[in-house]
């Protein structure tokens, strides 16, 4: 069975659930296209989009206590469980969300390394806008980071072969929302953004022409764009 291009659905700043909606959806294609013998509709995808609210999320483990739930809402922030590992993070406005949906069956990767994958594509990001110190910490710990800071974080789920959620690279987030949690559970790291680590102003938008490049190189595909198919 061959590999089709990855059709890539860029939504701009929408609610996360929204995105999460949609994330689903491409979801039950990629299962519905790898019982179709043949070509057919879309397989893998791609869905990127910029928290339009901030929210907190959190994965299988780690749900904020009711007490701390309250105090963040209270900060005029919405609250998110995710099927995804990792604890407890922040979304919201200037950040760059990926939720790459592919078939790791098809692509013989284990988890561990698509896991290494999204991290090099992190990387790639980093050298082509001239960030070269970033890196990748041994496991368990995941993401890309600079110093002691974590600049894009990782959490996936995978079902039936299946990827769904991906990475949060900071953009020109206001890190400041990072100060009332204990960012993915790590004690004693910090966070940090492209535009605290350039010096200058980097949105989104600036960003993503390189992250498709580097993730076309990463993961060895092609691209088609896709209107929004809605919510």
């Amino acid at each position: 069975m061959s590999r089709g291009p990855v059709r890539v659905l860029s939504l701009g700043p929408r609610p996360y659930a929204q995105a999460l909606r949609l994330q689903e959806r491409c979801v039950r294609a990629a299962r519905a296209a790898r019982a179709r013998p043949g070509p057919g509709g879309p397989g893998e995808s791609l869905v990127l989009s910029e928290p339009a609210e901030p929210v907190y999320a959190w994965g299988l483990r780690g749900a904020p206590e009711p007490a701390a739930a309250a105090a963040l809402r209270a900060r005029g922030a919405g609250l998110a469980a995710a099927r995804r590992g990792g604890r407890i993070t922040f979304h919201g406005p200037g950040q760059l969300l990926a939720f790459p949906v592919l078939d790791l069956r098809l692509r013989r990767l284990p988890l561990r390394g698509y896991v290494a994958a999204l991290e090099e594509l992190g990387l790639r990001l980093c050298r082509r806008l001239g960030l070269p110190g970033a890196r990748a910490l041994p496991p368990p710990l995941t993401g890309v980071w600079l110093g002691d800071s974590k600049l894009c974080a990782i959490g996936v789920h995978c079902g039936n072969h299946i990827t769904s959620h991906g990475l949060a690279l900071n953009c020109c987030t206001d890190l400041t929302w990072f100060d009332h949690i204990v960012p993915c559970g790590l004690e004693g790291k910090g966070v940090t953004s492209l535009s605290r680590e350039l010096g200058r102003h980097v949105t989104v938008e600036h960003v993503l022409q390189p992250f498709l490049d580097s993730f076309q190189e990463v993961f060895d595909c092609a691209l088609v764009f896709s209107e929004d198919p809605g919510d």
